[in-house]
C-alpha cells in the first residue's frame, strides 16, 4: 500500500529530536507563552524574512485575526470587499465572512490553478480594500502584476500561506511600499497567515498556526487579539479570543523547521519525476512548476477522475481530492449557488492529488507513475 501521507513515517524521520523537544517542555513545567513559543516565533520570522511572527492556534485563526486586526486599526470596515481566488480551501473565505467582509471570487488560471492576475483589476470596486492571494497546493500565487495592482489601487496584499512553507517567489518583489525585496511566500505582502496542521510541509503534532508581517502595529494588535484581547495581564483592549501557539507544538515545529528545505527539495524531486514520466493523454500535469512550488499537493486533472482514483485504489495507491466541492457550491454559502465559475468548477470536478512527500521511495514514485500511464478512460 502506498499511502497518500504516512504521518507516522514522516514523524519517525526525526523522532529522537522530537521526543527530546517534547520531553524538555514537559519537564519545564511551562506550557503556554514560554521559551519554546518565543524561540519558534523568532526562528520562523527569520526563515520567512519578516520582522514579526505571532504564533496562534491554527491557520484559520491566523487568517481571521489578521482581518480582525485591520478592522480594529480602522483600515477595514464591515462590508468592505476582499478579492480572493474562487479556487481555494474554504478557510480562506470563512475568515473573510466571519469578519463581515465581502469576498469577491476571482477565477484561477487553468495553467497555474492559482488566481488569474489578469482578472483581478476588473473585480475592483469602490468598496475593495484588499487582495488575498492563496499559495494553493504549495505554489507561489504572487506575480508582479498583483503587487502593481495593489500599489496603484492602495489595496492590502494579504497571503494565505497555509500550504506553501518555504516556497520562493519566482520574481523579486519590487513594489515601492515594501522596505526590502523579500522572496519567500509569507513575506510578499502586508501580512500572511500560516497553518501548521500535521499534514502540512511544516506540520505540528496538532493544530497550530502563525501570522507574519513587517508592520509593528499590526503585529501588536494581532498578538493582543489572540490573547483574549489583552496587551498586558488583565487589561483588555479588544474583544479578543483565545488563540495561542502552545509550547509543545512550538518545540516540535522548531525541530521540523531545520529540515523543511531538504524535505521540500525531496518533494520537488518527486514532482519532477511525475512531470517527466506521466505521459497519459487523459491526464493533465503541469510540468513547469519548480522552485516556485514546494508541492504540498501534487494535483493532476482528469475528466474521469473518480474512475482513476478507484483504479489507483485497487492497485494499492491512496489519493485524495483537493477539493470535491468548491466554496461557492457549499451549503454554507448557498447564496452563491447561482455563480458561474467554470474554471474553478472544472478543477474541483477533475482534480486528484498524488502521493508526494519526503518519506516516499523512488520505487513508490515509479510505481505511481507507471500505474497512471496504464490507466484507460
Amino acid at each position: 500500500m502506498i499511502e497518500y501521507l504516512p504521518l507516522k513515517c514522516i514523524t519517525a524521520m526525526h523522532a529522537d529530536e522530537i521526543h527530546e523537544a517534547v520531553a524538555g517542555v514537559v519537564d519545564s513545567g511551562w506550557y503556554l507563552r514560554g521559551e519554546a513559543a518565543a524561540r519558534f516565533e523568532q526562528e520562523y520570522a527569520l526563515y520567512i524574512g519578516t520582522k514579526h511572527c505571532i504564533g496562534v492556534a491554527n491557520g484559520l485563526d491566523a487568517l481571521t485575526i489578521i482581518l480582525r486586526a485591520y478592522k480594529e486599526m480602522g483600515i477595514l470596515n464591515e462590508g468592505d470587499e476582499v478579492i480572493v481566488p474562487a479556487n481555494t480551501y474554504i478557510a480562506t473565505i470563512l475568515s473573510i465572512t466571519e469578519n463581515r467582509l465581502r469576498p469577491v471570487l476571482v477565477e484561477p488560471s487553468i495553467d497555474t490553478l492559482q488566481i488569474d492576475d489578469t482578472l483581478i483589476e476588473q473585480a475592483i470596486t469602490p468598496r475593495t480594500r484588499a487582495v488575498m492571494i492563496v499559495h494553493l497546493y504549495g505554489r507561489c500565487a504572487f506575480t508582479p502584476s498583483i503587487a502593481d495592482i495593489c500599489r496603484r489601487h492602495n489595496l492590502l496584499l494579504l497571503e494565505d500561506n497555509a500550504q506553501a512553507h518555504g516556497c520562493l517567489s519566482p520574481s523579486v518583489l519590487y513594489a515601492a511600499q515594501y522596505e526590502q525585496p523579500f522572496q519567500k511566500t509569507g513575506s510578499l505582502g502586508h501580512a500572511a497567515a500560516h497553518s501548521f496542521y500535521p499534514g502540512k510541509n511544516l506540520g505540528a503534532l496538532g493544530d497550530a498556526g502563525a501570522v507574519t508581517t513587517n508592520d509593528d502595529r499590526l503585529a501588536e494588535t494581532v498578538r493582543a487579539i489572540a490573547n483574549y484581547g489583552s496587551s498586558r495581564k488583565y487589561v483588555f483592549d479588544y474583544i479578543g479570543r483565545n488563540s495561542r501557539l502552545d509550547e509543545l507544538q512550538a518545540a516540535v515545529l522548531s525541530v521540523k523547521l531545520k529540515y523543511l528545505d531538504q524535505d521540500n527539495a525531496r518533494r520537488r524531486e518527486i514532482a519532477a519525476y511525475y512531470a517527466d514520466n506521466i505521459k497519459n493523454p487523459a491526464i493533465m500535469v503541469n510540468g513547469q512548476w519548480s522552485t516556485d512550488n514546494v508541492f504540498h499537493i501534487f494535483p493532476i486533472l482528469c475528466q474521469q477522475r473518480d474512475h482513476l482514483q478507484a483504479f489507483l485504489a485497487e492497485e494499492g495507491v491512496q489519493t485524495i481530492i483537493h477539493y470535491p466541492i468548491p466554496p461557492h457550491k457549499q451549503q454554507c454559502y448557498k447564496e452563491w449557488h447561482n455563480l458561474c465559475l467554470p474554471v474553478t468548477e472544472r478543477i474541483h470536478a477533475q482534480e486528484l492529488s498524488l502521493p508526494c512527500h519526503q518519506a516516499m521511495t523512488d520505487a513508490e514514485v515509479e510505481t505511481v507513475s507507471n500505474l497512471i500511464n496504464k490507466f484507460k478512460q
